[in-house]
């Protein structure tokens, strides 16, 4: 699975992307897989994996799906793959199977993730408003230290991440956007002042 579906406007930070009210964005539960199954299939191309093997990554780190709805109507969701370090180096090196892939290479429930690849994006409407409480659950402890990285498989999908700051990263896998949270940036240095990365983080607690 990919990224996904709909218009994204001005071009804004994921990190700084806005907080919808009449988006609810938590984690997914299990009575919910074979909807965003279904919803992925017809939104996203190429999608291969089925609500079964879907459920089982839920299982294997219940953090790793997030559902978008409003008034209780379910708008779409949004998976990641939260890679160990050696999940991180095989990304990069092209050794990972994207589409079904090793637990081996992904970090445990509540351990420290190196890298977040962001599986898929599938939402209808007014769900792509759930990206801003998406990317704050990515600022919690576990996922700070880690990029975030994803590959488009549409010009809807590409046009996201151009306006989210993700930029293409030199790497052995294909086609693949990387966004480089702020807090691991180099200082800015102006005249003056100096403004560090860090005080970007500091603006979310």
């Amino acid at each position: 699975m990919r990224m996904e579906r709909g218009s994204f406007g001005a071009k804004r930070e994921f990190d700084a992307l806005p907080l919808s009210q009449d988006v609810d964005v938590r984690c997914a539960q299990f009575s919910e897989i074979a909807k965003l199954s279904d919803m992925a299939h017809r939104l996203v191309p190429g999608v291969q994996i089925g609500a079964a093997e879907l459920a089982s990554y839920l299982a294997f780190d219940p953090e790793s799906i997030l559902t978008f709805s409003r008034k209780g109507r379910l708008l779409g969701g949004m998976a990641f793959l939260f890679l160990n370090d050696c999940g991180h180096d095989a990304l990069l090196l092209d050794e990972i199977c994207l589409t079904a892939p090793e637990t081996r290479h992904l970090a445990a429930a509540g351990e420290e993730v190196s890298a977040i690849y962001i599986w898929a994006i599938a939402a209808t409407g007014r769900g792509i408003a759930g990206l801003g409480k998406a990317a704050a659950h990515l600022r919690q402890i576990r996922f700070r230290g880690a990029d975030c990285y994803a590959q488009p498989s549409t010009v809807a999908g590409r046009d996201i991440m151009m306006a989210t700051g993700f930029e293409p990263v030199s790497s052995f896998q294909p086609d693949l956007w990387c966004y480089e949270r702020p807090w691991h940036r180099r200082p800015l240095r102006m005249p003056g002042a100096i403004i560090q990365a860090r005080s970007f983080a500091h603006a979310w607690y």
